[in-house]
This record gives structure tokens, C-alpha cells and sequence, in this order.
């Protein structure tokens, strides 16, 4: 059923591509009411305007915190067209009805970002636009509800195509929009009163940035809710798919770690080559080498300028993304070459204060996992070396990053050999040594770490069989006296962190 607009409410923070909506419902013979700064931009467009407080026979009082709460300003929004009684009180109290109510909300979230005044915060929350919107949509059987200047452009077509007549679906849809923007704007709300903390509720908002492809596979949906551009400036390529963002944020959540000039390769969420170097070329080529084959295909990442010299050595495998926090312009001429590859500049660090995944119906919420990486407790043959300290310290941070069961072996702040979603220990560590093996890597001198105890004294047995002199882990076995014995009597460096760093 279509339904001719025929008055209007407007009363918004912002203006911006109003102009036309409002000369549209002029020519189209609409009422239209409005309060304060709205009113003056709509006479100033010269379209006629009734103040609310004409309607309601009240001024603006208490600064401006009510000013459309009134019964002629809800009861016009509220009263149910198909319902006698209603009209009925509309006309013994003399009041109009609202077919459209354009509303947006003040710049809450946007004031917590610019000030920790907390009395500016307050004055930000809003009341009056979020009861307009709530009571609009709730009666969106006969009311329009914009609640949001990206919703403009929607009204505008409407008006025009179809000369001010809405459908039923119309505003069901704008309804379904503007309780979308009240969500948001009450979880932003209570997000700064629990100083981001959880609640007894799990309360998340994120804007919709971008519909992917698909999902994980093809035959399954993906949408993406975030501001990628908060994060990065995408010089190049295609659109990231659903399993890119999830590559990417396991290499910016790997790179934050590191302050030291460092060059990794990400392959579906674990790391298959990373290494520090005084130079970013050098880096890249160690990282590269760690494992060539698996870095065919993958995500790279660094925390310094891309430069020349990186750029060609790079351009010469594929790759679909690489991240970095700036690209000389000689760089990208090179990286530019090929259309479909990703190029991002990070802009900022990735959040982990908090980590969640939803299972059973519900959603486990927890910490993120940030750790202190340089204090442990050497319980080996002997404490280790300033050499040894140096890769045990990048060995666990990189075996953080690895899905468990993990292990990782470094030598000179290179990962030379990485075993990783094993479902035993001594499998991850079966499989390191294959990998360090295949590109020809000598074990004598590395490190091994592990992201959790060792059950039993296998795993130390065969790392000192390979020439590993030193071995980073949390402890907590009940069996760990074996693996420490053993590393005492065949001069073996073992610190533990007391630290587990498990990733399902």
C-alpha cells in the first residue's frame, strides 16, 4: 500500500546533501516542521517552515535538551492512521499528523574520540532524536524514518521516482536502517560508560565496510563489518576477500611485535618465514628463505618503507598482499606492475586488547594475548647468552603466532623451521625439522621454542640430537623436571616463561 507524504519533521546535526530533499518536499506541497538550526537552513533554502515550538506552544528549554518531547510532536508521529481512536485524540487536541521524520543523532562517538571532557561526552548523548526515530520506526506501517545522512540518497530516489509515495517495503526498510543506527548508538554509549570493558551483555558495533566475494568457500556468504581505512590506504589491487582479512590481521597482529627492522610471510594465518635484519632487503631475502615454497601464494609484511631494491626482489615471486607502513614511489612503479596485487599502507597498529569467536550459540570473549617476551627464569645447564637471549626471545614471539600445537626454530633471528596445528608436540617438532631439512638449514646453534610444556622429555632429546643448543617454553608439566634434567646433563640452555601462548 502507498502512502503519500504530506508533512514532515526535520531536525539534524548535519546538513550536508539535505538541500535537495528539502526543496523536493517544498515543490511537492509538504508541511514541513523543524526546531533551531535546522529551520533557519531550510528558510534560508526558501522553503516554507513551521517552528515546533509553534506547534507545541513550548520554547526550547534546559539548553536545548528538550525541545521536540512534546505529545503533538509523538502523538502526530505515533497515532495509528487504520485506528479511529487515534484520529480521533489527533483532532481534539489539534494535532497534525508526521508521514516523515528526517533525524539524525548528535556526533556522540565521534566527541569521544576528540576530548575526554567528560561533560562535553555527556551533553552528546542524545534523547530526543533516538525517541523520534524509535517512535517513527515502530510506526513505520504509516511513517517514513530517515535517521541517518546516508540515508539521503535513498529518501531523495524515493521522492523523486515515485513523486513523494512510499510502499509498505520502503519503510520497513528505512525502519530496519534506523533501529540499525540506534544499536549502534547505544552500544557506542555504553561502551564509554564501562570504559570498554565487558558487561553483562556481549555488545559489538562495527559499520559494514565492504561485502566480500564469499565466505571461507564460495558457496558461503561474507560480509566484513569494520572501517578498513581507519587501518590502511590501499595504493593497489583487488578487493580483499573474505580469507585475505583474515591473513592480513594475523600478519599486522605478528609485525606489532617487532621494533627491529622485520620481514615476514604469512600462509593462512601462520607464519612460514620471518626474520630481522639491519636492512629491510636483508630481511626479505632471509625471510623468503625460511620457506620458499610455502611463501608462493601468501601475505607478506614488514614494519619499514618498502624501498627499490625490496620492491624487485620481491616483485619476483607471487604474492597477494604485502603491508607495509610506507612505499617509496620508486617501490610501487615496481609493485604496481601487476594489477590484481594488493598493496596496503598501514596506517596504525591493530588492536588485540580483546578476542572473541563464537561457539555453541554464544561468543567466548577473552584477553588478547599480550605477553612480556624478555622475562623468564633460566632452570637449564646454564644461563643463557646474549646471542641465545636475542633468538629465544624472537622464537617465542614467533611460536605465539603459530596454531598450536606449535614449535619454532630460530638461529641468528631467523625461523628456520616451524611445525604448527600438530595434534602432538612431538609431531610440530617432527615437522620443524623436516621444514629446516628441506631448505638445507644446519640446526646446530638454533633455538627451539614451544607455545606449551613439554609433557615429556622427547621433544629436548631430539632437538639436542639436531644440534638445538637452547629451548624457550612455559613450563607447568608435571613432568617438567625431565626435560630440564636433560638439558642440564648435555649442557642445554632451557628458560621457562611461565607463559602459555595457546591459539586454537
Amino acid at each position: 500500500m502507498q502512502k503519500q507524504i504530506k508533512s514532515a519533521l526535520i531536525s539534524v546535526f548535519y546538513k550536508d546533501n539535505l538541500e535537495n530533499i528539502v526543496k523536493k518536499l517544498g515543490e511537492q506541497g509538504v508541511t514541513i516542521y523543524s526546531t533551531g538550526g535546522t529551520q533557519k537552513f531550510i528558510e534560508e533554502l526558501g522553503v516554507k517552515c513551521v517552528a515546533v515550538e509553534d506547534l507545541t506552544a513550548y520554547p526550547s528549554i534546559l539548553g536545548g535538551r528538550v525541545k521536540t518531547l512534546h505529545p503533538k510532536v509523538f502523538g502526530g508521529i505515533l497515532a495509528r492512521r487504520e485506528n479511529p481512536q487515534d484520529l480521533e485524540q489527533l483532532k481534539q487536541y489539534e494535532i497534525p499528523e508526521i508521514d516523515l521524520v528526517i533525524v539524525d543523532l548528535y556526533p556522540f562517538e565521534e566527541t569521544v574520540k576528540s576530548t575526554t571532557e567528560e561533560q562535553a561526552i555527556i551533553e552528546k548523548i542524545d534523547i530526543g532524536g533516538v525517541s523520534l526515530i524509535r517512535a517513527a520506526g515502530k510506526n513505520f506501517k504509516d511513517v517514513v524514518i530517515v535517521a541517518s545522512k546516508d540515508q539521503y540518497a535513498d529518501l531523495e530516489k524515493v521522492l523523486t521516482e515515485n513523486n513523494g509515495a512510499t510502499t509498505i517495503q520502503d519503510r520497513r526498510n528505512f525502519a530496519a536502517k534506523a533501529f540499525e543506527v540506534c544499536a549502534n548508538y547505544d552500544v557506542a554509549i555504553s561502551q564509554y560508560f564501562l570504559n570498554n570493558e565487558p558487561g553483562d551483555y556481549f555488545q559489538v558495533s562495527a559499520p559494514q565496510g565492504q561485502v566480500n566475494r564469499y565466505g571461507e568457500n564460495p558457496h558461503q556468504r561474507g560480509v566484513y563489518y569494520g572501517n578498513l581505512n581507519e587501518i590502511f590506504n590501499k595504493l593497489h589491487g583487488k578487493e580483499l576477500s573474505f580469507n585475505n582479512l583474515v591473513d592480513v590481521d594475523a600478519a599486522c597482529q605478528l609485525i606489532r611485535e617487532f621494533t627491529e627492522t622485520t620481514f615476514a610471510v604469512i600462509k593462512h594465518t601462520n607464519v612460514c618465514g620471518i626474520a630481522s635484519r639491519s636492512t629491510l632487503k636483508e630481511a626479505w631475502d632471509a625471510a623468503l628463505a625460511g620457506d620458499k615454497e610455502s611463501a608462493f601464494g601468501g601475505v607478506l609484511v614488514c614494519n619499514k618503507t618498502i624501498d627499490k631494491t625490496t620492491a624487485e626482489a620481491i616483485n619476483e615471486i607471487f604474492f597477494e598482499i604485502l603491508i607495509a607502513p610506507g612505499f617509496e614511489a620508486e617501490a610501487l612503479t615496481v609493485l604496481q606492475a601487476k594489477k590484481n596485487r594488493i598493496l596496503l599502507e598501514q596506517k596504525q597498529p591493530v588492536s588485540s586488547k580483546y578476542m572473541f569467536k563464537n561457539v555453541l550459540n554464544g561468543v567466548l570473549l577473552q584477553d588478547g594475548d599480550n605477553g612480556n617476551y624478555k622475562e623468564w627464569n633460566d632452570v637449564g645447564a646454564h644461563a643463557a647468552t646474549a646471542e641465545q637471549k636475542s633468538d629465544l626471545e624472537f622464537a617465542n614471539i614467533v611460536c605465539k603466532h603459530l596454531k598450536s600445537n606449535a614449535i619454532a626454530l630460530v638461529k641468528n633471528k631467523q625461523l628456520v623451521g616451524k611445525g604448527c596445528g600438530q595434534t602432538s608436540r612431538i609431531d610440530a617438532l617432527r615437522h620443524a625439522i623436516e621444514k629446516a631439512g628441506q631448505f638445507s638449514f644446519d640446526l646446530k646453534g638454533a633455538v627451539m621454542a614451544s607455545d606449551a610444556f613439554f609433557p615429556f622429555d622427547d621433544c629436548v632429546r631430539i632437538a639436542h640430537e639436531q644440534g638445538i643448543n637452547a629451548v624457550i617454553q612455559p613450563g607447568g608439566s608435571v613432568r617438567d623436571n625431565d626435560s630440564v634434567e636433560f638439558c642440564k646433563q648435555h649442557d642445554m640452555v632451557m628458560v621457562m616463561t611461565g607463559m602459555r601462548h595457546f591459539r586454537h
